[in-house]
Parts: C-alpha cells; sequence; structure tokens
C-alpha cells in the first residue's frame, strides 16, 4: 500500500540550507529532482531574497556543486545544482530507496519534507537507512493512501482533513471567508504545510476525477 510521511530535518542537514548562513531571511523550495548519469540535478526556488548574487550566497559543501540562476521573477529565484550522489546524506537515503520527493521547504528554522513510498517496505527501508548513516530526522507523520468513501480516487487523512476544513471554512468562497493563516493555525501546522496539503489533494482529485488515462 502507497504510504507517505512526513518529518523534518535541521537546516544543515540539508546541503541546500547552506545558503542560510549568509541568507537567513529567505525560503528553499525544491521543484522537482531529475537523475543524470552519475549526478541527480535538484531545481529549486529561493524566494525573499534581496540580492542578485543568489548564486555567491551558497556556502561550499560536499554535497552540492554548480549552482546556478536559471530565472528569477522579482525576488523569486529559480536555481538548480548538481547533487553528488556519492555524498552519503538525505537526498542519497531518498534516491537509494526510491522515495517520490513530493515536497521540500526549507527555511533558517529547518526543512520540511513530504515523501512518498509505492509500499510501506520502501518507507522502512528509508528509515533503516538514515539511521545507519546517523542523518538527524523527526517524523511528524505517517500514513497510508486510503480509498474515501468507496471512490478509487486516494487522499491522505491530512489533506483530506485540509480539504474539508478550508472548505467549510469558505477558504474558497468569493470572496474569502478566511485565510491560510487562519485555518493553519486552527490545524496547528504552518501556512507552508498547509499550502502544501491543499495543493496535493487538489492534484489527486483532478487526477482521478478529470484526467482520462
Amino acid at each position: 500500500m502507497a504510504t507517505e510521511m512526513e518529518f523534518t530535518v535541521p537546516a544543515e542537514e540539508f546541503p541546500l540550507g547552506s545558503i542560510f548562513e549568509n541568507l537567513p531571511g529567505v525560503t528553499v523550495e525544491l521543484e522537482r529532482l531529475i537523475p543524470h548519469e552519475t549526478l541527480t540535478i535538484p531545481y529549486f526556488w529561493v524566494r525573499g531574497a534581496e540580492t542578485g548574487e543568489i548564486e555567491s550566497a551558497f556556502e561550499p559543501h560536499a554535497g552540492v556543486t554548480d549552482i546556478q540562476l536559471v530565472d528569477n521573477i522579482e525576488d523569486e529565484y529559480l536555481m538548480r545544482a548538481k547533487w553528488v550522489r556519492e555524498y552519503d546524506g538525505l537526498l542519497t537515503a531518498l534516491s537509494a530507496t526510491n522515495l517520490t520527493v513530493l515536497s521540500g521547504i526549507g527555511t533558517v528554522d529547518g526543512w520540511r519534507f513530504e515523501v512518498r513510498g509505492d509500499t510501506q517496505e520502501a518507507i522502512a527501508e528509508f528509515r533503516t537507512h538514515y539511521l545507519e548513516n546517523n542523518i538527524s530526522i523527526d517524523i511528524s507523520m505517517v500514513h497510508a493512501l486510503l480509498p474515501i468513501q468507496g471512490d478509487s480516487f486516494e487522499l491522505t487523512e491530512t489533506q483530506r482533513e485540509a480539504l474539508v476544513l478550508a472548505f467549510e471554512r469558505g477558504y474558497f468562497d468569493t470572496p474569502r471567508e478566511s485565510s491560510l493563516e487562519e485555518i493553519a493555525a486552527e490545524l496547528d501546522i504552518t501556512q507552508q504545510s498547509l499550502s502544501s496539503r491543499l495543493r496535493r489533494g487538489h492534484r489527486r482529485l483532478i487526477s482521478e476525477t478529470l484526467i482520462t488515462p
């Protein structure tokens, strides 16, 4: 059964977090990971920067090389880097166990990841890998993807909770009757986590109801 896991790691545990040394106010969000021969190429957004010299803001790290600016929209910068697979860190653990990274958002306070494994065994293998390599991880939630009311599409319990509460509080109304901040406070999670749950829940519902295979 497909299983999703949410966890946090300290800012310095993930090599892209080296930017927080020079720009502590920015937010970094993974866009996608592309396997390429002996490397993995992460694309990611850096938001909240006030400098055009954003490439030089990253401190040298053994896990990443060749960080380049791809594009920018006002104070949002799309970057890419080369991830050295031999570096035995978090991304290596994710790649080795074939988990899909659904979201990864980092600030100076730490990183929050949401990943999915096709089976519970894949999640267990990932946990074994990071424990053996002394990677500091704090797991906040593990949940299986479950059918809702007999339909074929699947949502996690947290995605369903976020979508239903947002609907009940009038977040989807025009004009809106509540904000992300208010709903996140009610769920006792960050606005970024709520936004991720709503986005992924919408994607799942659309893919299962509006898209023809």
